[in-house]
């Protein structure tokens, strides 16, 4: 079975998947107006994050549903360390027939997954959104906008974007996302931001620090030396296995956010520059070379994900 979008950003280390980051949560969250009484919905909740804050900041009642059960049951995970059963409450279910009433909630949340719908599914599940919505409720979600006047490199940047998340995803300029919502009926509001998902300040933002000890395991590598991209594509299992890790200390620094950069946006055949990912590379391969004598290295912090 391939392995869904938000599977594979988590293996990288993402657990909050909000293009815009918490920057464009909390803006939608501003617009939508959610009062102690308010009935909020979340589609597509992952593991809860949303559905948590929103509990914990405004004190109203809200239901998320998602149909990756995985997800559900780690959201249920937090909900209960966070105290808030009776508030809060998530359900398998699918976005294009919500097993609720017409006219249930004041608001309906969301984050990144129109993105992934394809053709007239977007449409379709904005229609679902309005009938359960109260007159006069709001959804609120934040999406991939492509800045292009281009049909050519509009494309280009779909291509590109999928390749990145491993999911076929259909972002879409401003003016068609525009025309989406109205076609389902709604009055619409935009702001345009930064995508920040997988940039270095984005990551620390949503994904925060964690403090304390970890090993790093330490193997002989016995390689010949390949050409510069396998050399830098082989170290994608070490940041897989969490056996790479970057000093918090470091996370502001000018060095360690260019890396970081490059090594997101490393690809085969790309013009851009990859000096970084390779000296890293290079200490790694120095590292595991003298592993033999030494097999384990400590680090006294670290990151809570690994990029």
């Amino acid at each position: 079975m391939a392995e869904m979008g938000h599977e594979f950003l988590a293996r990288l280390g993402k657990t909050k998947l909000r293009p815009g980051g918490i920057e464009a949560t909390d803006w939608i969250l501003k617009k939508a107006d959610i009062k102690p009484d308010s009935k909020v919905l979340e589609v597509a909740c992952n593991m809860g994050t949303t559905l948590i804050h929103i509990a914990n900041k405004y004190g109203c009642d809200i239901i998320g549903v998602d149909l990756d059960e995985n997800a559900l049951e780690k959201a249920r995970e937090k909900i209960k360390e966070n105290g808030l059963e009776e508030k809060v409450k998530v359900m398998k279910a699918d976005a294009f027939k919500l097993p609720f009433e017409d006219a249930s909630f004041d608001v309906v949340i969301n984050e990144a997954m129109l993105t992934m719908l394809l053709g007239d599914k977007k449409e379709q599940a904005l229609k679902e959104y309005y009938r359960v919505l109260k007159p006069g409720g709001v959804v609120v979600t934040q999406d991939v906008v492509l800045i292009t006047d281009s049909t050519e490199h509009a494309r280009e940047l779909r291509i590109g974007l999928s390749r990145a998340i491993n999911a076929n995803v259909e972002p879409l300029i401003d003016k068609e996302w525009q025309s989406c919502f109205e076609k389902a009926g709604f009055r619409t509001e935009q702001k345009t931001g930064p995508m920040t998902l997988m940039s270095v300040s984005g990551m620390f933002k949503d994904e925060g620090i964690a403090r304390g000890g970890r090993q790093i395991p330490i193997t002989p590598d016995k390689r010949k030396k390949p050409d510069k991209y396998s050399r830098i594509e082989t170290m994608q299992p070490l940041f897989e296995r969490g056996f790479v890790l970057f000093n918090e200390e470091e996370r502001e620094s000018e060095g360690l956010k260019i890396l970081i950069d490059q090594l997101l946006a490393t690809e085969k055949g790309s013009r851009l520059h990859d000096d970084a990912p390779d000296a890293l590379e290079s200490a790694i391969w120095m590292l595991n070379k003298k592993g033999s004598d030494r097999r384990n290295y400590m680090t006294s912090k670290r990151p809570d994900r690994h990029y």
